[in-house]
């Protein structure tokens, strides 16, 4: 099955995560037209790389889907992709449902392991109400099983029974 990588996204560091109590930081988020994922330890010039040994959150996900929808329901058709800090933005592909499968994705191996749960930030990076509404819909953390390379542009999915 193909499906779409419209976007691919790296930080060098953190604007929410780990900042509770504090104001957002101001690492851009950088749109790229590929990156280079390493198994086991994240995406090469991105801010969680090596965070944590099986870190679950190697690479993220989010669905293209709810990024035009949330454009509409906010009020904002300049809003960017990169607003919601995920790695890997892609078209048709249902990404709740990878949640404890393992599955490929233009040649590399994942393994999808939770929701990218959306945080309070999401209420200053979006719009207010955008944290609830994001709820069940705020992209997929994976684990990365097999080095090798994403581009922007159509990719073959492959799915396994379940993640590793």
């Amino acid at each position: 099955m193909n499906v779409q990588i419209r976007q691919l996204f790296i930080s060098p560091g953190h604007n929410f995560f780990g900042r509770h109590g504090q104001a957002a930081g101001e690492h851009a988020t950088v749109e790229v037209a590929g990156i280079v994922c390493r198994a086991g330890r994240g995406v090469e010039g991105d801010r969680f790389l090596d965070y944590k040994p099986d870190y679950p959150g190697q690479i993220t996900f989010f669905s293209w889907e709810v990024v035009a929808a949330a454009r509409r329901k906010f009020s904002r058709p300049e809003l960017s992709a990169g607003a919601f800090r995920r790695n890997v933005v892609v078209e048709g592909l249902d990404l709740p449902a990878l949640i404890g499968r393992r599955f490929s994705l233009g040649g590399v191996d994942f393994a999808g392991v939770v929701e990218s749960k959306p945080c309070y930030w999401m209420e200053q990076a979006v719009g207010p109400g955008a944290e609830a509404w994001l709820r069940g819909n705020g992209g997929l953390r994976a684990r990365i099983l097999r080095d090798g390379p994403l581009a922007v542009g159509p990719a073959e999915l492959g799915l396994a029974e379940a993640a590793p």
